[in-house]
């Protein structure tokens, strides 16, 4: 399903297998703003839904009764944001110099790993398109970059195979469309 709202081109996709997920692209760069997925809670009903690419929206628990417990601000915020040609990370609120980052592919796990050299900050994560499509990760395909206190993790899209396919150049394997 398609339908444009307030300058985005929002898709719902029901796949084969029964999963669905949603996405949103800007209209007027064409770029994939959002991607979630729905995860059912204990009693298997659906509940709230998984964001993979983008960042959460803004909860209004906030707004309906006082806050009792909230996150520091100054705390390292991970999202995911992708480009054209590479899945990209970004670490906000992370002060440290370039040379204390060391990234690295973890094959055995399929995940790749940040870490600094002063024991500040460890994080693992997975692609999931990469898992979806069960492909290897290369440690070559990742790079990073720092600046204003962001790190920005890039990880090369894999080429797609046939052109004019159109799945592996977003990133996204084709389940049963």
């Amino acid at each position: 399903t398609l339908f444009i709202v307030t300058g985005k081109r929002k898709i719902h996709y029901l796949f084969l297998d029964g999963k669905e997920m949603a996405e949103e692209y800007d209209l007027k760069t064409d770029e994939l703003t959002v991607r979630k997925w729905p995860v059912k809670n204990a009693l298997g009903v659906l509940g709230q839904w998984q964001i993979e690419v983008g960042e959460p929206a803004p909860s209004t628990v906030g707004a309906l009764e006082p806050q009792l417990l909230k996150e520091n601000s100054s705390n390292p915020a991970f999202m995911r944001k992708d480009t054209k040609s590479s899945f990209q990370w970004r670490i906000r609120n992370l002060p440290y110099p370039k040379d204390v980052y060391n990234l690295s592919v973890e094959q055995a796990e399929r995940c790749c790993i940040v870490r600094t050299t002063n024991n500040k900050y460890f994080k693992k994560f997975s692609i999931p398109d990469m898992d979806r499509c069960q492909l290897a990760l290369e440690s070559s395909a990742l790079s990073f970059a720092h600046a204003n206190n962001t790190l920005i993790i890039s990880y090369q899209k894999p080429r797609d195979p046939e052109p004019g396919t159109g799945g592996a150049e977003r990133g996204e394997e084709d389940e049963g469309l």
